[in-house]
């Protein structure tokens, strides 16, 4: 991207150059006159009376940048866009509150929605066009860009009357969308609801390559999540079967990085064979959730690699030198989208020699004739280990000394290319997810590099993402910007609460209950419950939602519920569980209706359903016996557990009275002493682990 920029620093720039989002400054060198959303945009369409030409997009959308290529740098489209438009461009990532409303436009207009998003308003902000890609020039079935700019035009001058009744009914039915549902469900919140989900994904499930439905093929994380929560609750052996074959091929196909770790966006086609280059942090984060879950319900080391190689990938190319997490990886290589991930045999063989070049490239799927474009090759792994090792004549040992030699080596020479664009704005949600993610495998792993990423990064976001207790959306180059959302709040509540499992510091305990109290005040619903997209002193847009649909990462509403139940449940805050309990309502035939699209909010289910554990240490963490503990804990898959630890040489007023669990509990015997609970009764305290491994089974 450096490179780029140096080549075109003598254009003349729009206003786009004042930004730090690197998805607007790749747009600043257009010959479009690009406003960045603001009041000087607006008000100018409304001095002129111009439509807005919205366009939104992210950094490592590919698509996006082939229209900015085809439309935006074309000097015949630009000069008609400034003629008779104002014309606004917004990083959905920073701004997801427009993207939401927008996008719910486009899909009502369109019947489909993605990115780029082309959406075209009246100066006060109501949508009356909108679409996604356009070509630059007609092509069947589909209307060339300059076209429906000139229809635009045409139509926004000569039949105004009938644009601003479009517009007018579109807002509305906007606004109903946004409210959603009115009032609490009288239905109860039942087990029901997590059978049908399970009997849709089962409806939808890929037998032969795992995952849902046909291609693309995308990674639906939470819904494995949710899948594996109801195979712990019923036992029943198929839906731990759909999770496993689908983490599996996901993880031995292209989709995943065999090299250097992490996953792409998702497979293009049904087998996992060729991603979406790009690579985006929240995926990367709630992968690590549902394969961390994966290993502690079944101990499969291929699980634990997968985490580790993941992670290891984000510490090394997605870390920034302040601790936070930065965003996303472009789909884009300066050789080509896909150029720097893909091969073909000669390369390998330079790297590795003939005879072990040649067997890594039966090993990992590259051919003469290639599985890509222009015969290159994505890496997979077509073959187990034990099939291959008996391919290959070499024993299981030899076999992987070698591969490890190999990726090794490999990942070395490709080191050499150069890489893909980056994307080093730092968002607070996104952030949550990851601080999570190693928070969580802190625990189970037991590596404390993981949870020192996770310390930087949430100190990181307390720092320079938090404005006087309230939290801002988006960092780069050293500016903090935008009101946070509700997501911001909760997932980075959820990291907090995974912190505080981990470290059993106090304060990120605390944290997390001053960011719950945010949420109530500037959030919740007073009239039906749930929680709004945005806080009441955002900016006012044309429609205010209240969104509980999990796209690519859970919505507010699902994160905030199950962030807080968890909160409810470590500090005794009946307020809050009451606020989750209204919020599920509030959403429970959405859920019965579209199951596939609450996943997370069912996640959440799951817990207020129970059997919840409240579980309570007393022990030195120092101490051994107190590590062998809660060893014995993190090897244990339970989903709908909290977890507290008070030290036993030293009275703390402030953490009993933060969390009642603590209150009046004592070593037995002088020895590291556990407490379980469940459904509001304690069971008899135990001291040794196998005692403690029966206890929680």
């Amino acid at each position: 991207m450096q490179t780029e920029r140096k080549a075109i620093l003598g254009k003349k720039t729009n206003y786009l150059i004042h930004e730090t989002s690197p998805y607007l400054l790749q747009h600043a060198y257009n010959p479009v006159g690009w406003y960045p959303w603001g009041k000087e945009a607006l008000a100018k369409a409304k001095v002129e009376d111009k439509p807005i030409l919205l366009s939104i997009g992210y950094s490592a959308c590919h698509w996006c940048h082939v229209m900015e290529h085809e439309s935006f740098e074309n000097e015949t489209i630009a000069r008609f866009m400034n003629e008779h438009f104002v014309n606004i461009k917004v990083d959905r990532e920073e701004r997801p509150d427009l993207d939401e409303v927008y996008m719910t436009a486009v899909q009502l207009m369109t019947g489909q929605g993605g990115w780029p998003m082309t959406v075209f308003l009246t100066p006060d902000l109501k949508p009356f066009f909108g679409g996604t890609y356009f070509p630059p020039e007609d092509r069947p079935g589909l209307p060339g860009f300059l076209t429906v700019l000139h229809s635009i035009a045409e139509v926004y001058k000569n039949e105004r009357s009938a644009v601003v009744e479009q517009a007018e009914r579109l807002k509305q039915h906007l606004q109903k969308i946004a409210t959603g549902p009115s009032g609490e469900s009288l239905s109860l919140l039942t087990q029901d609801l997590l059978q049908r989900a399970y009997t849709s994904a089962l409806e939808i499930f890929d037998r032969e390559q795992g995952g849902f439905g046909r291609a693309p093929k995308f990674p639906h994380s939470m819904e494995l999540s949710l899948l594996l929560r109801y195979w712990r609750r019923t036992h029943d052996p198929d839906a731990l079967h759909i999770v496993e074959l689908t983490l599996e091929k996901m993880a031995r196909g292209g989709m995943y990085d065999q090299l250097g770790g992490g996953f792409h966006r998702y497979s293009t086609d049904a087998r996992w064979l060729i991603p979406h280059f790009e690579k985006m942090l929240y995926d990367n984060a709630l992968l690590v959730w549902i394969y961390l879950e994966a290993y502690q319900a079944t101990h499969k080391p291929f699980y634990r690699r997968i985490v580790e190689e993941t992670l290891e990938y984000v510490l090394r190319e997605m870390t920034s030198s302040e601790g936070g997490f930065y965003a996303t990886q472009d789909a884009d290589s300066p050789g080509g989208e896909g150029a720097f991930f893909s091969w073909i045999p000669q390369e390998p063989k330079a790297v590795l020699g003939e005879k072990e070049g040649a067997l890594i490239c039966e090993y990992f799927g590259v051919t003469e004739a290639g599985n890509f474009e222009h015969g290159k090759s994505v890496l997979h792994l077509p073959y187990a280990l034990e099939e291959f090792s008996t391919r290959s004549n070499l024993s299981a040992t030899e076999l992987e000394a070698l591969i490890k030699h190999a990726k090794a080596a490999l990942f070395q020479a490709r080191e050499q290319r150069e890489k893909p664009g980056r994307d080093e704005k730092i968002l607070t949600a996104w952030n949550g997810l990851m601080i999570s993610s190693f928070a969580r495998a802190s625990q189970i792993l037991e590596d404390k590099r993981y949870l020192e990423a996770a310390e930087n990064a949430a100190r990181f976001c307390l720092k320079s993402l938090n404005k006087d207790g309230k939290l801002l959306r988006s960092y780069k180059d050293g500016q903090a910007k935008f009101n946070a959302y509700l997501e911001d709040y909760a997932c980075l509540i959820t990291g907090f609460l995974d912190l505080y499992e981990a470290s059993f510091e106090l304060e990120w305990l605390k944290e997390a209950q001053a960011l719950s109290k945010v949420i109530v005040e500037k959030f919740w619903d007073e009239s039906n419950g749930g929680f709004f997209f945005t806080s009441k002193d955002h900016e006012m847009l044309v429609a205010r939602s209240k969104s509980a649909y999990d796209g690519a990462t859970p919505s507010g509403n699902s994160a905030a519920v199950l962030a807080l139940l968890r909160l409810a449940e470590l500090t005794s805050d009946s307020d809050l569980r009451k606020k989750t309990e209204q919020t599920l309502r509030l959403f429970r035939d959405l859920m019965e209706q579209a199951p596939n699209g609450f996943s997370h909010m069912l996640c959440a289910l799951d817990f207020y359903l129970g059997p919840t554990q409240q579980i309570a240490i007393v022990g030195d963490k120092s101490d051994s016996r107190t590590q062998k503990l809660l060893s014995t804990i993190h090897q244990q898959w339970l989903p709908n557990k909290v977890l507290a630890l008070k030290e036993s040489r030293r009275s703390v007023p402030e953490l009993e009275n933060a969390v009642p669990l603590l209150k009046d509990k004592t070593l037995k015997s002088d020895i590291p002493t556990v407490y379980v609970c469940e459904n509001y009764a304690c069971k008899t305290p135990v001291t040794d682990p196998q005692d403690l491994e029966k206890l929680l089974c």
